[in-house]
């Protein structure tokens, strides 16, 4: 057996990570040349589109409103799966479909997709029973093709209380584990976007769409304000992909004559909490029947922290505005410690609560207003003008939302098909052989476990780039958060490698540090600033203006209000 030197001296060195366009040269590209495809929606489903887009050879400019994953894409439970509990509503199709996805998915971005155990207790009275779960479990394997992770075990109550010392034991019956996914949600994102733009794509955030540029009743493009400067670009593009998720409708609206019989999106709030794996220290992840209403939620293990999460309900708010009400936190609350009553968890316990909503098309909901049993299923339907709009669907079958869009803009230019790569080509960063022996490469480099860590999960086969900067700059290689294992060099990055223009996107979407912190990143920010100014020419004026834009954004994102919107 070679040691471990032996086994980083034969790890391929560092190649130079391509930079994207300059912000300038992007905004020049949308103005002056046309397109096959403008994408409007930097969501995971945006993103992918555009991506697989410019991989079949399609000329593709993607905008987005704010910034990559700033909506829905950022706010999930950061799990790829198969969706054990849709079997519950007979959405066998979807579970195959999302189990062949999960599978792929390990393999073409494994340092942001990676294998994660559940443990489903049963308690006695419990509404999915031991043999039911048994049957379920059984069937979410077959539906894998009996290549998941590994296969579900039955547990008894002892090993269950093994496996999770602190569960509740009153009443407990057994159980099982199971396997599925976790991810970095807005990571997944951004490394679709960033795909997108070393395929040739213009790719540009913090640009939203005015009104469609329409010719004789046609959709050949858009006018886009670029949120930064404040001026106008007019986008030109054969067709044209609306992928806004729960801005969907927003969109529908630019198109003239479209007539609407109702939304085509009807959104559903979610919501996790965070607090510290100090106060829920969990093994695996947890699968449990909320005993307020007996839907299925998780605890999540999420390095340093737990996650809670999550409801469903309807919400009227805006989906720029959606967050947290002490009600979800209550219930999130009274959940989790009803299964570990040892806890005792209070609300100042919590380090962070945040909301996403659901952009499940209305058409999978057949007559029910349950959100719940609603049809996670995608649909594609085309305006008057032209604009393909995508809806529904879920985190983990994003790629197939993409490949299916685009199939169908092929069909509205009538292009010849052209085969997708996106099954087979790796993410920016999947590019790995193997994993530990990275790990091993970066807790040897770096000299911290925990930041070694988190370069590799983070960047995958480019942290040596992002880590070759603290050797030019050692002051880089600093912290942004005492106790956290992100990096000055991590913010220098993002401005030259991952089109940061703002602090939100650096500390909210780049890294989880306003998730980790119990200030949601202000001071990070204050030393994020430090780094980003000169990079981004923001003066002292403008540095402070910066600052206090994400007090604004931290508080509009992770505030908790008073009653539900």
């Amino acid at each position: 057996m070679r040691s471990e030197s032996a086994v980083l001296r034969s790890l391929p060195a560092s190649t130079e990570v391509p930079a994207p366009p300059s912000r300038a040269d992007r905004l020049r590209s949308l103005a002056s040349e046309s397109f096959d495809l403008l994408v409007i929606g930097g969501g995971v489903t945006g993103a992918g589109a555009a991506r697989d887009a410019a991989l079949r050879g399609l000329k593709v400019a993607l905008v987005e409103r704010e910034d990559f994953a700033s909506g829905t894409s950022s706010r999930s439970s950061r799990l790829i799966h198969g969706g054990l509990r849709y079997l519950e509503h007979g959405h066998l199709g979807l579970v195959f479909e999302s189990s062949i996805e999960r599978r792929r998915l390990l393999n073409l971005a494994p340092h942001l997709v990676r294998p994660l155990a559940f443990v489903w207790p049963v308690y006695a009275g419990a509404r999915v029973p031991r043999w039911k779960l048994n049957a379920g479990l059984m069937l979410y394997d077959a539906l894998s093709l009996f290549r998941n992770v590994k296969a579900y075990q039955r547990l008894s109550l002892k090993q269950v209380v093994e496996a999770e010392p602190g569960i509740r034991s009153e009443g407990l019956k057994g159980g099982a584990r199971y396997y599925d996914a976790a991810t970095d949600d807005a990571r997944l994102t951004l490394a679709n976007a960033l795909g997108a733009s070393e395929a040739g794509a213009v790719v540009l955030n913090h640009a939203s769409v005015k009104r469609l540029v329409l010719a004789e009743g046609k959709a050949q493009g858009a006018v886009v304000v670029d949120h930064l400067t404040g001026l106008e670009h007019t986008v030109r593009a054969r067709a044209v992909v609306n992928a806004t998720g729960p801005w969907s409708d927003e969109i529908r609206q630019l198109d003239s004559g479209q007539v609407r019989a109702g939304p085509s999106v009807r959104g559903s709030k979610g919501v996790h909490i965070a607090v510290p794996r100090s106060r829920l220290n969990i093994g695996d992840a947890l699968t449990l029947l909320s005993p307020v209403d007996g839907r299925v939620m998780f605890i999540l293990p999420a390095d340093a922290f737990t996650l809670i999460g999550t409801t469903e309900t309807a919400t009227r708010a805006h989906p720029a505005e959606v967050r947290a009400s002490e009600a979800d936190v209550a219930y999130l609350l009274a959940s989790a410690n009803a299964f570990f009553p040892e806890a005792r968890l209070t609300r100042e316990d919590m380090v962070s609560a945040w909301a996403g909503i659901r952009p499940l098309a209305a058409s999978g909901y057949h007559g029910n207003s349950d959100a719940g049993s609603a049809s996670r299923e995608h649909s594609i339907d085309v305006s008057p003008s032209g604009v393909l709009a995508i809806s529904g669907g879920k985190l983990t079958t994003f790629r197939v939302m993409a490949r299916d869009v685009v199939n169908a803009v092929e069909r509205h230019l009538a292009l010849p098909h052209k085969k997708p790569v996106t099954h087979e080509q790796p993410l920016p960063g999947g590019d790995i052989l193997k994993l530990d022996a990275e790990f091993a490469a970066a807790r040897q480099e770096v000299g911290d476990a925990a930041t070694g860590e988190h370069l590799v999960r983070a960047y995958g086969s480019r942290w040596r780039a992002v880590w070759a900067l603290t050797r030019e700059t050692p002051e880089l290689a600093g912290p942004l958060v005492d106790g956290l294992p992100y990096r000055r060099a991590e913010a220098a990055w993002g401005v030259t490698h991952e089109m940061v223009q703002t602090l939100a996107d650096l500390l909210i979407r780049r890294l989880k540090v306003a998730f980790e912190t119990r200030d949601q990143g202000r001071a990070a920010a204050v030393r994020a600033a430090e780094v980003m100014a000169p990079l981004l020419g923001w003066d002292a004026a403008e540095t402070e203006r910066q600052l206090a834009a994400y007090a604004v954004d931290a508080q509009r994102i992770f505030g908790v209000d008073p009653s539900d919107a």
